[in-house]
């Protein structure tokens, strides 16, 4: 097995050189043809073998690092971010919308008030990182639960505050990693409140992903049925504009 190149390991060595500029290799269709492929099949494999409930590992307060990097955007720009920062996001909402029988509007003071799962996890970041840190918030299924989603639904997409450019940021996944138990709606890290370079006031935490697919800032979840005519089309951000795995499962 040692031998074997696995697509986690070719994601993250690509990763690197695609991050530092070097894109030629990514402008080759045969490549992009092989990280197709191999998505596919690791997505077939890992929920074949692991079965739909495989848990990421689970680390003790001694594991936690002394420093938690942050990925991605380190803030969202605008007075509207701004002054929900300034009053703790006590006004913030998060939408729930799309194919769902209830749709929903939950103030943060909502979200901290249901039911809480703490876990202790590390995150892998695709630049070829990682650090373990203490989250909590509640699950994503018993949101959901909340909201009633219409038999349709297949996915779900994260509408985040931050962007990119004129790119608004998004991630999707699929209803076998909504309802993990280890998926959830984090608004505290490390025993605190989540800091603005960590995704405040609410970021998704999908434990058997890279951590690309942790979408922070969240401020709306669509329940759709596909996720053609979405943006690029792709699933989300560094899909659609660095053909990133849309699966990036750990």
């Amino acid at each position: 097995m040692s031998g074997l190149v696995t697509r986690r390991g070719l994601l993250v060595g690509t990763s690197g050189l695609l991050l530092s500029g070097c894109d030629r290799l990514s402008e080759s269709p045969g490549f992009r043809s092989l990280l197709t492929e191999a998505e596919a099949l690791h997505q077939r494999s890992q929920r074949l073998i692991g079965g739909h409930e495989p848990l990421a590992r689970e680390f003790s307060s001694a594991d936690v690092s002394p420093v938690f990097r942050p990925n991605g955007n380190r803030g969202v720009g605008g007075a509207d971010y701004e002054r929900h920062a300034a009053e703790n996001f006590a006004n913030w909402t998060l939408t729930v919308d799309g194919l769902v029988a209830r749709p929903l509007a939950l103030p943060l003071a909502a979200i901290q008030a249901l039911p809480q799962r703490r876990q202790i996890t590390r995150h892998d970041c695709v630049e070829g990182w990682s650090a373990i840190g203490v989250w909590q918030g509640p699950q994503l299924a018993h949101i959901l639960k909340l909201a009633g989603l219409l038999p349709r639904a297949r996915y779900l997409v994260f509408h985040c505050a931050d962007r990119f450019d004129t790119r608004p940021y998004y991630e999707s996944i699929d209803l076998l990693d909504a309802f993990h138990p280890q998926t959830i709606l984090a608004w505290r890290m490390n025993d605190a409140a989540l800091p603005v370079a960590n995704g405040a006031p609410l970021r998704l935490r999908v434990e058997r992903q890279l951590g690309y697919k942790h979408a922070k800032f969240v401020q709306r979840i669509e329940a759709r049925a596909s996720l053609a005519g979405l943006y690029g089309g792709k699933g989300g951000y560094w899909e659609d504009v660095g053909d990133y795995a849309w699966y990036a499962g750990i």
